[in-house]
């Protein structure tokens, strides 16, 4: 009998050897600490959007860009369209270590992370490139670097462009042109007072409910970035644009901190230089996306409306004196930036 019990164990070990082998060679991100970095391993990416648009892009780029440094041994899933959840939903899941990245606006962002708060002041910077030189130099590093007090590592920026406002009466060149004019907002006190400050009446309003609003007269405008004032047909009955480009709300490409405590610190490396990398492909897209839009606004004979920002900036004050006072000091840097 005794031989029989040996026999029986060994042959037990063997299938538990044969399968463990099987389960390294499929990899996890659960196998992927720094004592396991020879191992082939899958992590998985999640983001909201469409598999075409700009941050999947991006997304993509940034999952080539690792595979082809890690000779392959590093392969992360794009899961576009929502697959794993809402923001809110990718956040938590990212901040267990379920879902090992995430691509993220930094407004759901700013709840977890109070410190993305700055991004939701409006005017808050002068320019597309004075932005883009905060994000790429040491105020954005240490931004996303604030992200570890959410579990959660912040790799790079991408671009989600500019909101500015549009509506269907008249070219609006200074905050006065707004007076009287009813536009749409986000369920958001701050956006409600952005447009009281600028002489405008705010109508907190669904999303989906815009265009007819704007097709009837409910409502005189409204505000969003140049591709959702295309896709949505907004620009067919809203024929005014003003660039005031009051709001700029960076996406953000993270990653759970509980997935990045198990890399090697060469694997650290090697991810946070692909994210840093595919920012310029995802940039170069969105760009692309953006120049579309506006495209297709000028041949329907829409009018398109620059403004100097300076007047935009000294009307919306008191949203900094009521939203902005724990951030006054970062604002003054941001603001040094040129």
């Amino acid at each position: 009998m005794n031989w029989k019990k040996t026999l029986l164990a060994g042959i037990s070990l063997m299938l538990i050897l044969g399968l463990t082998a099987c389960g390294q060679q499929s990899g996890s991100s659960k196998s992927s600490s720094g004592n396991d970095a020879g191992k082939k391993i899958t992590l998985r990416l999640a983001d909201i959007q469409p598999d075409d648009y700009p941050t999947v892009i991006g997304d993509k780029e940034f999952a080539r860009l690792v595979k082809e440094r890690t000779n392959g041994r590093i392969n992360i899933e794009i899961y576009p369209n929502a697959q794993l959840g809402d923001e809110k939903t990718a956040i938590e899941q990212i901040q267990l270590g379920a879902i090992d990245f995430g691509r993220i606006n930094s407004s759901p962002l700013a709840a977890f992370d109070k410190q993305l708060n700055i991004f939701n002041l409006p005017y808050l910077f002068s320019s597309n490139e004075q932005m883009w030189k905060v994000l790429n130099g040491p105020i954005g590093d240490k931004l996303l670097d604030t992200l570890k007090t959410a579990k959660m590592v912040g790799l790079t920026y991408y671009d989600s462009g500019a909101r500015s406002f549009y509506n269907s009466k008249r070219p609006v060149t200074k905050p006065s042109d707004l007076a009287g004019m009813k536009i749409r907002v986000q369920q958001s006190d701050m956006f409600m007072d952005l447009v009281k400050a600028l002489g405008g009446s705010p109508v907190p309003m669904a999303y989906g409910e815009v265009y007819g609003a704007l097709q009837t007269g409910v409502i005189d405008g409204a505000e969003n970035n140049w591709p959702s004032y295309y896709s949505t047909n907004h620009y067919k009955v809203a024929k005014y644009y003003t660039e005031d480009f009051h709001s700029r709300n960076p996406e953000l490409l993270v990653a759970s901190l509980a997935t990045w405590n198990k890399l090697s610190p060469d694997d650290q490396k090697i991810i946070l230089q692909a994210a840093k990398d595919s920012q310029a492909v995802q940039r170069k897209a969105w760009d692309e996306l953006e120049a579309k839009a506006k495209k297709a606004a000028i041949d329907n004979g829409n009018t398109i409306t620059q403004v100097d920002i300076a007047e935009w900036q000294k009307a919306v004050q008191p949203l900094y004196d009521k939203y902005g006072q724990q951030f006054k000091d970062l604002i003054d840097q941001i603001r040094a930036v040129k």
